[in-house]
């Protein structure tokens, strides 16, 4: 059970108002560790690996900034169904947490996940 930290690009393709956030070898038990991105409202993620054996991955986010072990909730897609997956996929968040990040809740020794997110600001 790992804290996978993650990797961000700022402007993406050269584009001030696009960001993308890479967890890599997320495995059965890890979490990705969390990003505060504010500026960045508009989120999509998009899950790719190996699931293995009921392998899982759940989109969690959290606003408790005033403690050092945030309390995490799954968020949301548009249709409001929880961000979990269990195959390849990519998916609009509804909400902005402040905090986000992947949660790896099953699998087994075969499952290593990778999950983007691309960020984008609103135009002024």
């Amino acid at each position: 059970m790992a804290v996978r930290t993650p990797t961000i690009e700022y402007n993406l393709n050269g584009n001030p108002n696009v960001a993308r956030v890479t967890w890599t070898g997320l495995l059965n038990g890890d979490t990705g560790g969390p990003v505060a991105m504010p500026e960045f409202p508009d989120r999509t993620v998009h899950v790719t690996g190996t699931f293995g054996v009921g392998g899982s991955v759940t989109i969690e986010g959290s606003n408790d900034l005033e403690t050092e072990s945030p309390t995490y909730t799954a968020i949301t897609d548009p249709q409001a169904n929880a961000i979990t997956k269990t195959a390849a996929a990519i998916e609009a968040v509804l909400e902005a947490p402040y905090l986000i990040r992947p949660n790896v809740t099953a699998g087994d020794g075969s499952t290593s996940l990778t999950v983007k997110m691309l960020c984008r600001r609103p135009r002024a």
